[in-house]
């Protein structure tokens, strides 16, 4: 199938995207495969959702192109339907219910692509810099429904064997280190490719 929030854009030094309610879309997820989380000592399945924000803008240049698009976020998350896990929470709260017994034996994340919903945004200071983090994903409160303009896509290693070709550095640096990443190149040393861990929490990236 196919996670603090990171704020970039064609070089730039952005302030972070504003703390308060937030309209947002999501418009892409990576399944960044198994890692291993030094916080709890075990490794588990990861995998990192894109909104885009219409409401706060950025110029980007693409193909000798200028454009005007809406800036992005994310969040990385266990990939987990557990009662503890943190998408669980912010996918029940996204939607407005809690999952039925049927959904939580597999959810296509597919099915979220597109979707509008509403981001409560924090601000976290690290040394001398300011991080937005999504701290709440809420429906839409406010405002109607728009469609995504940036392409619509994600990534899965069950599905795929190559990166998309706009995947920012760092997302490809995580998903380099994962242990399905390292099987499907062949890099993978004996001993590296532990069964997936069920986390029952998940902290930001």
């Amino acid at each position: 199938m196919g996670l603090v929030a990171k704020e970039t854009g064609n070089g730039q030094d952005l302030d972070p995207i504003p703390e308060g309610m937030q309209h947002a879309i999501c418009y892409r997820f990576f399944d960044l495969g198994t890692q291993f989380n030094e916080t709890f000592g075990k490794k588990a399945r990861k995998v990192l959702l894109m909104w885009e924000l219409p409401e706060h803008r950025i110029e980007i240049e693409r193909d000798g192109e200028t454009l005007d698009l809406p800036r992005a976020i994310s969040k990385q998350y266990t990939l987990s339907l557990h009662k503890k896990a943190n998408m669980r929470h912010d996918l029940e709260s996204w939607r407005g219910r809690q999952f039925k017994p049927e959904e939580l034996q597999g959810f296509d994340l597919t099915n979220i692509l597109g979707v509008n919903g509403t981001l409560q945004i924090i601000h976290v200071t690290k040394g001398d810099k300011t991080y937005a983090n999504i701290s709440n994903v809420l429906p839409l409160v406010k405002g109607d429904k728009q469609e995504p303009e940036n392409p619509v896509n994600y990534f899965s290693l069950d599905e795929h064997t190559e990166l998309p070709e706009n995947t920012p550095d760092w997302i490809t640096e995580i998903i380099q280190k994962s242990d399905e990443w390292k099987a499907l190149k062949g890099t993978a040393q004996p001993g590296e490719a532990e069964a997936t861990v069920e986390e029952e929490d998940s902290i930001p990236f």
